[in-house]
């Protein structure tokens, strides 16, 4: 468990645009799963609410996308530039130490 908290408390590994892009991962998913339950419903007042609810889960994803545009931590207008930030990323990923438990 040691192991893990460490890697949380790493201010190099965890920082606000690894917990954005998690939170616009989720959000997104979120904005997918409430079509489909739309879709999958016969009832006019569960139907309603779930409306509301996607509603609400694609403005919280508008929001999580504007900061992270605003802050340059996604780069939605310029795919070339989106790619080599992705790019860096991953190379830094690559060069973490692996866990040796």
């Amino acid at each position: 468990m040691a192991g893990i908290l460490d890697k949380i408390n790493n201010k190099d590994l965890i920082n606000d645009e690894v917990i954005a892009t998690d939170l616009l991962v989720s959000a997104k998913a979120a904005v997918r799963n409430y079509s489909v339950a739309i879709t999958e419903t016969a009832s006019p007042e569960i139907h309603k609410v779930l409306k509301k609810q996607l509603n609400d889960a694609i403005d919280l994803h508008h929001k999580i996308a504007t900061y992270m545009i605003d802050n340059e931590l996604y780069h939605a207008y310029d795919v070339k530039e989106q790619v080599n930030h992705d790019l860096d990323k991953a190379d830094l990923a690559l060069k973490m130490p692996a866990n040796s438990q």
